[in-house]
């Protein structure tokens, strides 16, 4: 059984192989920034499958999370520190080397964070914002924990739409790449666009392995638990209350770390990708997807939000997802999942 859980990544790593390859032999690597992007956004839908899926816990906030991860990321290597030079924490940044300076868009020279620091101190300020979100919305349940993430969200949107230092209605640009190893780097060069799609599926399976082992922990068992019976879970010593916010925060971290990297891969962030509209479609994604079954909504995601970045939906991208969101729930209420239409059918 352990083993058998391994195979669903195992082949979602075959199938980006395959991809990559075909694309290279017909010439249509353009693909791949889709794709690309694609996972990023796949890595905010597993976090909240782990949420609703395991915990059964709704959140119309993930959007927002998602912006949070992209927005402190930006802000920090984006914004001219040197006149906070006097600031106790950018004294401590300073100590520790996490400073650099680097040009700006005019050509000028500017004191901005390292982008690793930066990276690490953007999922710190997610983990703390889903905490204190966390602690007085998960008492709730049903609809209104529903309301009440949907509230939490549309504040970091208008917060992101009114605070000039984000940009406003306009965003944050010039974003500069997050440097990893060997000359590789997160960001929108065409040279290092094969290397991108990689770290980026590489990723996704590296977390969809993660949450395989995690489903089988004690913390796992404990969301199965909750997500079957909270009461009965609680008979049962299970700290109902810990787990639902340790999952919850888990869930926000990994949606930050997604907006974060997607915002280095592009070069900037905007507004829209804190907007309902965006939390619905993950909601929508993870329904499609079955709820529980991480390689399921993996596909689900990947394969939807290449359709949607690709235009394919038109004006009418928000409708369809909509419209994937009811149908999924009325038609197949535990999710389509995908998998068992890729599983040969055995014979009687």
């Amino acid at each position: 059984m352990r083993s058998r859980a391994f195979l669903a990544p195992a082949g979602i790593a075959v199938l980006a192989l395959a991809v990559e390859r075909v694309t290279a032999a017909t010439q249509t690597q353009f693909y791949l920034t889709q794709l690309t992007m694609s996972a990023y956004y796949t890595l905010a839908a597993l976090g909240l499958a782990l949420l609703m899926g395991h915990a059964g816990q709704i959140s119309l906030a993930h959007a927002g999370f998602f912006s949070i991860g992209g927005y402190a990321s930006a802000v920090l290597l984006t914004r001219d520190l040197a006149p906070y030079t006097h600031s106790p924490i950018i004294q401590l940044l300073a100590r520790l080397h996490a400073l650099c300076e680097r040009p700006d868009a005019f050509g000028a020279t500017m004191l901005c964070v390292r982008p690793w620091p930066a990276l690490l101190l953007a999922l710190c300020l997610t983990g703390v914002v889903s905490v204190v979100i966390g602690v007085p919305v998960l008492r709730l349940k049903g609809h209104y924990l529903a309301m009440a993430t949907l509230g939490a969200g549309v504040i970091v949107q208008q917060l992101l739409l009114g605070t000039r230092l984000l940009g406003e209605a306009d965003g944050i640009s010039d974003v500069p790449s997050l440097p990893l190893l060997a000359g590789i780097e997160v960001g929108s060069s065409r040279v290092l666009r094969v290397a991108n799609y990689y770290v980026a599926w590489g990723l996704l399976l590296l977390t969809l392995l993660a949450f395989a082992s995690l489903r089988r922990s004690r913390f796992g068992r404990a969301l199965s638990a909750i997500h079957g019976n909270e009461e009965a879970a609680a008979a049962m010593a299970v700290d109902t209350a810990q787990a639902k916010l340790k999952a919850f925060v888990l869930s926000a971290i990994l949606a930050g770390l997604a907006g974060a990297l997607l915002t280095h891969y592009t070069g900037g962030i905007g507004p829209s990708e804190a907007s309902v509209t965006k939390s619905v479609r993950y909601v929508a994604i993870v329904a499609v997807g079955g709820m529980s079954r991480f390689a399921s909504v993996a596909l689900a995601s990947v394969a939807l939000s290449f359709l949607s970045l690709r235009g394919y939906f038109g004006t009418y991208d928000d409708a369809v997802f909509g419209l994937i969101l009811v149908a999924s729930l009325l038609g197949a209420p535990q999710g389509l999942n995908i998998l068992r239409f890729l599983r040969p059918r055995r014979r009687p």
